[in-house]
């Protein structure tokens, strides 16, 4: 009985051994090949269409601002904005603003503005053009209290 489960084993382990074989080698190839063209490279691989660039960024255009007037009633303070951002100025009051198209062109041409401004608490109207009814340069206070700015 031991006899036939040494045997049981050894063929167990004969035939495991024999299923992780390699496979039996090919022959050589024969002939002269010295005579034959070669087969020719394998075509490169080529590379992917070149994608178009991108579209034009449209800028839009700054609208055309109207300071003319007839009476102070048609002036008003409006934000025409600049390259830093808003910009009030003393326009007539039907006319069109657009801020954000004037900071478009201004990042569209790489410009840069002085920024700040002077407050503008009201407008008139002046030789037919909308100004800022405050003098342009305030004198300073003679109010000892007060500092000059």
């Amino acid at each position: 009985m031991r006899f036939l489960a040494t045997l049981t084993a050894s063929l167990a382990i004969a035939l495991s051994l024999t299923a992780c074989a390699a496979p039996a080698p090919t022959p050589p190839a024969t002939g002269n090949l010295a005579g034959q063209t070669p087969p020719p490279p394998p075509a490169s691989p080529t590379a992917p269409p070149k994608s178009t660039p991108y579209p034009p960024r449209v800028v839009p255009k700054a609208v055309a601002v109207d300071s003319s007037c007839k009476t102070s009633a048609d002036c008003a303070v409006k934000n025409v904005g600049n390259c830093c951002g808003a910009m009030p100025a003393c326009v007539n009051k039907d006319s069109p603003t657009d801020p954000a198209a004037v900071q478009a062109q201004c990042q569209a041409k790489g410009m840069a503005g002085i920024c700040g401004f002077r407050e503008i608490t009201a407008c008139q109207c002046d030789n037919g053009q909308c100004v800022s009814a405050g003098p342009a340069n305030p004198e300073p206070s003679s109010d000892p209290a007060e500092p000059v700015r």
